[in-house]
């Protein structure tokens, strides 16, 4: 056990707080327990829409087509799924896996309102054990979830395992900003207005300060690229969005 959570480093820390892994993953289900209902409502809030303009280079880069499955992993309010979905028409194949059961519902709930009614699976499940077969995507995204998976490595190793042949991994998640005048400003916005923010609309400001601390903890995008590699991916790449802010990191299993 020592060994395995060497590996996966971030599995000791929820924030700046240091845990228990298995006190990590209770604790991180808590955050998206209190914050569900609001989940896509803070987003735009705190990122001033800018999230929205992250989320359809992301899907871009996935070039949504029907014939290629999707696993969107951490997905469940359904925000990365139905994007995919509008580009790769109605016969999409979609599978949205999350751990939390009260995200899955908003995300149920929300495909039934725009009239989802078939080529959606929602499954609950750990990103770091998928319960799903050997090569059964052909695309696996995670977006703005991998900063919160106990054990990451983990995480990129169930990727590979679950993807096809040629099949393409694409992570969205926050990084590490190097300007030091646009970092100064991000620092003092992510821990003294964005819990302010949380404590106004999503009656929770904890759990928004604990995202400020996830993201100062999240390894750097030349690290995570490393990371990915040494689970078995090739021909990874990044792309940093809005000085630093966001990156999308994508990879293949040959």
């Amino acid at each position: 056990m020592a060994a395995k959570n060497q590996k996966n480093k971030e599995s000791q820390w929820f924030g700046f707080k240091k845990v228990l892994p298995e006190e990590k993953t209770r604790l991180v289900e808590n955050v998206f327990d209190s914050v569900a209902d609001r989940y896509d409502l803070m987003n735009d809030l705190m990122s001033g829409g800018v999230h929205r303009l992250w989320k359809s280079a992301f899907v871009r880069a996935m070039q949504p087509r029907a014939s290629k499955k999707l696993l969107d992993v951490a997905g469940g309010t359904g925000d990365i799924a139905f994007r995919y979905r509008e580009k790769a028409g109605e016969d999409a194949d979609i599978t949205v896996c999350d751990i939390n059961a009260e995200m899955l519902k908003v995300g149920r709930d929300r495909a039934i309102d725009r009239g989802y009614l078939k080529g959606f699976r929602w499954v609950e499940g750990d990103a770091a054990d998928l319960p799903f077969d050997d090569m059964s995507f052909h695309v696996y995204s995670i977006s703005f979830g991998l900063r919160n998976v106990t054990r990451i490595d983990d995480a990129l190793a169930e990727a590979w395992r679950v993807l096809k042949p040629g099949g393409q991994f694409f992570c969205l998640e926050f990084s590490h900003v190097k300007n030091p005048a646009l970092r100064s400003f991000y620092d003092a916005y992510s821990f003294k207005i964005i819990p302010k923010i949380g404590a106004l609309v999503a009656k929770d400001s904890g759990s928004y300060q604990y995202l400020a601390e996830s993201i100062r903890q999240f390894p750097t995008a030349p690290e995570l690229k490393r990371r990915i590699e040494a689970a078995g991916f090739e021909k990874t790449s990044f792309r940093l969005l809005s000085g630093g802010i966001a990156a999308i990191h994508s990879a293949t299993k040959l």
